[in-house]
């Protein structure tokens, strides 16, 4: 069983890589997210989970980090209908911030999980119910990036509104600070709030 990888990039594709080590290919699947800061001719190395499919044989599934493994593991093993390809899928969305989206379904928060993350209600209440006794069990990956926005229920919507956009948890983190720093509030309207921050973000 294969475990750990260590060698150099051959190719780079938009969910998978080839990486070479010790003249032999390894087709590896990934994240979107991870081949985004993967570049061809550079080393990088892989913790490996193989998974066997009736169709498609042995794939290799690669993780940066373990934390990363352990949580496709879960979303793998504990969320229904889920197969190792799914699980990649839904392990993307969650490295926009791996550390909300656990405080998201301990805290059984849909709201984030469609706003920010970007599932669907039927997905994200499926998480929550599938997950939320179960993801104390893993380490909470890196800092949250979404707890500096207010709960005011104006605020809240621009921060959704930013999301739908297609803006990332960091962009609309810093656009919303943006807002504090100018000294805008609630008060100022939705719209308004929502036209100063999309200013902000095409700086």
């Amino acid at each position: 069983m294969i475990a750990y990888l260590q060698g150099q990039l051959f190719e780079v594709n938009k969910e998978s890589v080839i990486l070479l080590c010790g003249g032999v290919g390894y087709h590896v699947n990934v994240t979107a997210t991870c081949a985004q800061n993967l570049t061809i001719g550079a080393q990088a190395s892989f913790y490996i989970e193989e998974s066997l499919s009736p169709y498609d044989g042995t794939s290799l599934y690669g993780f940066v980090t373990k934390e990363d493994k352990d949580l496709w593991a879960l979303l793998k093993s504990e969320v229904p209908n889920t197969g190792a390809k799914k699980a990649l899928d839904l392990l993307n969305k969650a490295q926009r911030s791996v550390a909300d989206f656990h405080a998201a379904i301990v805290n059984a928060d849909p709201k984030i999980l469609i706003s920010i993350f970007g599932f669907t209600k039927k997905t994200a209440d499926k998480l929550i119910s599938s997950l939320k006794d179960k993801m104390d069990t893993l380490p909470v990956q890196g800092e949250r990036k979404i707890n500096v926005l207010p709960q005011d229920g104006a605020l809240q919507e621009v921060a959704q509104a930013l999301g739908a956009l297609g803006f990332s948890v960091t962009e609309s983190r810093r656009a919303m600070e943006k807002l504090y720093e100018m000294g805008f509030s609630a008060n100022s309207g939705t719209e308004t709030l929502i036209k100063e921050a999309l200013r902000i973000l095409k700086k």
